[in-house]
């Protein structure tokens, strides 16, 4: 009702509490084509969310296009996977803007370690009403990454999945393809060194992870989360390529510690050598070559999480 200016008094609270939200979204996603119309509907219901939509700029343009943005927005929503998110890991840093996630991707590994389920109005909902949290990501030879870097089988993995696989095939697609790569696996010598020495070892491989899921819902440490300030490493030192499917329930739960051939340990930063120079999957894309040194940037951004986010340490719904 208008007060004696003439004003709703409404109207002031909801401009108070406004936020201005920067929703970019990749169209060659999973799910992008036929979902963003109706994550746009689904934030637009939410009075105090002031909205500019965007397309996805190419890849390399994606990071710079956020930080040309940061003084027009107070959060930038990305509706993609975990491979668009990636590409926006460098401008969210430096434009210090908080991270909202809509999962219209294959794997959505960074939305599941933060509790964002892949329904659209729940996910607009923890965007409108979640709690802002501060996460850590990892970073390979100065590429940030969220989930996991890694050398050998998913570097196969990522390689054979390309965009068409997964649009035709999705989440199954996953499957096929780690079937394939675990057949034509061949092990490789590797020099690991960290905080609790240096090791030469002959492996399957090696990865290095920042957050709880990675590869479509396998957990790279059971009790791992993207605001420890760590990072968790293992390392697959079978005695042959058939004995991946015997440790495939320990990889999909990340209960490493019942497995004497997988190497396990957690820090801070880590170094990896190869004889021969390899490639370096960083959430699901080929972004560096070997040697590799993993390090952790503690808190570097804010993102928006579900409540009880399993990646999340304390996620009892007070602000972290």
């Amino acid at each position: 009702m208008p007060n004696g200016n003439g004003r709703n008094p409404d109207d002031d609270s909801i401009r108070e509490r406004s936020r201005r939200v920067l929703f970019i979204c990749n169209k060659t996603s999973g799910k992008a084509a036929e979902a963003k119309d109706e994550a746009v509907a689904h934030l637009s219901r939410h009075e105090h969310i002031m909205l500019t939509i965007a397309d996805c700029p190419d890849r390399s343009r994606l990071s710079d296009f956020i930080i040309d943005q940061k003084k027009s927005c107070d959060l930038v929503v990305l509706g993609g996977g975990d491979g668009t998110i990636n590409a926006a890991a460098r401008g969210l840093i430096a434009a210090q803007v908080p991270l909202g996630i809509i999962p219209l991707g294959t794997a959505n590994d960074l939305a599941r370690t933060l509790g964002i389920p892949e329904d659209l109005q729940q996910a607009t909902d923890i965007i409108a009403n979640g709690i802002e949290r501060r996460i850590d990501l990892g970073e390979i030879n100065g590429i940030p990454f969220f989930n996991v870097a890694s050398i050998g089988l998913s570097t196969d993995l990522a390689m054979q999945l390309s965009s068409g696989i997964k649009k035709r095939f999705g989440k199954i697609g996953y499957v096929f393809a780690a079937i394939s790569s675990m057949f034509r696996a061949r092990s490789f010598h590797a020099t690991i060194e960290s905080q609790a020495g240096t090791v030469d070892v002959r492996t399957f491989q090696i990865a290095v992870g920042n957050g709880l899921f990675y590869g479509g819902g396998m957990a790279i440490e059971q009790n791992a989360k993207i605001d420890d300030g760590t990072l968790d490493l293992y390392s697959l030192e079978l005695g042959g390529a058939w004995k991946l499917a015997l440790v495939a329930p320990s990889l999909r739960t990340g209960d490493h510690q019942a497995v004497p051939e997988i190497r396990a340990e957690s820090g801070t930063c880590f170094k990896v050598r190869t004889r021969r120079r390899r490639p370096i999957n960083a959430d699901g894309e080929i972004l560096a070559r070997t040697p590799a040194e993993f390090r952790i940037l503690p808190r570097a951004i804010a993102v928006m999480t579900a409540v009880d986010a399993p990646g999340i340490t304390g996620a009892d719904g007070a602000a972290v």
